[in-house]
């Protein structure tokens, strides 16, 4: 099993007392006490949590424990669940070229932060088309999407695949997100 990274940024009090208690904890702990300090152990990394006691701006996520004394198991609960929701924030992002959807909020983002809201089936769409490995066909769309049968004549899939694309010409001004083949669509 993987320690988590338990990272204590300017808290010496509760980096003493669960550097004490690190034999009886499945965290690894570590101290950092300056931004750079910070930066440096959270590079590449979304397997950790950071911990202060007062809330900074010019950090992303972290934890704020705040009302203290606490009682350790409540500390350690609140740990948990903070790793938690880490993990389960960390699946629900997918990152297709320069995009991340955000599974839980149905949000592509771009790199600039820019956002567009997606239907769930837009994102069945673009997952799908991006896990392909060659151009997908409208009949393998209406079948592995939709789980229409290929017999039934539809424009259900070209109509998706125009809005879609005009969202992102609209939103990104990107026309070549998903590009048309004469075998189907694709997105590389």
């Amino acid at each position: 099993m993987i320690k988590q990274n338990l990272i204590i940024y300017k808290f010496v009090l509760l980096y003493h007392i669960l550097k004490e208690l690190n034999l009886d904890l499945n965290y690894k702990i570590i101290f950092a006490d300056t931004k750079i300090s910070l930066n440096d152990k959270l590079i590449n990394d979304n397997n950790s949590l950071v911990i202060t006691n007062t809330k900074h701006m010019d950090i992303g996520d972290h934890f704020v424990l705040e009302n203290t004394p606490i009682n350790i198991f409540k500390i350690i609960e609140k740990i948990n669940i903070e790793f938690l929701k880490i993990k389960f924030g960390s699946q629900s992002k997918i990152k297709i070229k320069n995009y991340t959807i955000d599974l839980n909020s149905r949000e592509i983002i771009k790199n600039n932060n820019k956002k567009l809201k997606l239907t769930e089936r837009e994102i069945d769409i673009i997952i799908y088309l991006f896990n392909s490995e060659k151009p997908v066909s409208v009949q393998e769309l209406q079948h592995k999407v939709w789980s229409y049968n290929t017999d039934i004549e539809t424009h259900t899939v070209e109509t998706h695949i125009y809005r879609l694309r005009k969202k992102f010409l609209i939103s990104f001004n990107d026309k070549e997100f998903i590009t048309s083949k004469n075998s189907g669509y694709q997105i590389k």
